[in-house]
């Protein structure tokens, strides 16, 4: 049985699958660049060692190189095979060995949401200097907030009344979706993930 097989329960074994690889249903962050060496944030709808289903506002021309950065994998190269409605598939280009390695991780992540072990906050929280913010529903609603910290991939705000757990949001002109509630608020996931470059205490969202 390969490290794959062993994941089974986390991996599509849809039978008309016909991709080499198969793929592990995973949420990773990341930032791409196109062929123009502009980059942009993503976040991976499933991996296999072979590619990955990217969700993406800027999509590239089919067949065009790109190189991007998703987290737990690291940098992996390939071309866009296709065009989805939330973003585009890659198919990697790379050695063995890497895909190999690529695999191994994948294990490791799939273990981890079968056992139910906790996501790791791996990114650096800040707090900005402009704490006020607000939160808007769908509906058109608007709850003042304070931000109590912010990562690349969420943040954690101070609020009266706290929306339920996945309801999609915007927190500034930022779109994120509610993932806890505490005591007095509410931490929310982004969609996408924040640039490094603007990631300071200056931040607004």
């Amino acid at each position: 049985m390969t490290a794959l097989q062993a994941a089974a329960p986390l991996i599509s074994t849809r039978p008309v699958e016909r991709r080499r690889h198969q793929r592990v249903a995973v949420a990773l962050l990341g930032r791409y660049m196109l062929a123009d060496r502009r980059e942009y944030s993503c976040q991976t709808v499933d991996v296999s060692p072979g590619g990955a289903l990217l969700e993406a506002t800027v999509r590239g021309e089919v067949g065009e190189k790109i190189i991007a950065y998703l987290e737990h994998i690291g940098r992996v190269e390939g071309e866009i095979a296709r065009h989805t409605p939330a973003g585009f598939a890659i198919r990697f280009s790379m050695a063995f060995r890497k895909r190999d390695k690529i695999a191994s991780q994948l294990t490791w992540l799939a273990n981890r949401q079968s056992l139910g072990l906790p996501e790791d906050r791996r990114h650096e929280r800040i707090t900005p200097h402009s704490l006020s913010v607000v939160m808007r529903l769908d509906s058109g609603r608007e709850i003042p907030a304070r931000l109590i910290d912010v990562s690349l991939s969420g943040a954690g705000l101070a609020v009266d009344s706290k929306p339920p757990i996945g309801m999609g949001v915007t927190v500034g002109s930022t779109k994120a979706k509610v993932v806890r509630h505490f005591q007095n608020g509410v931490a929310v996931e982004f969609r996408l993930p924040l640039s490094p470059d603007r990631f300071d205490e200056n931040l607004i969202l």
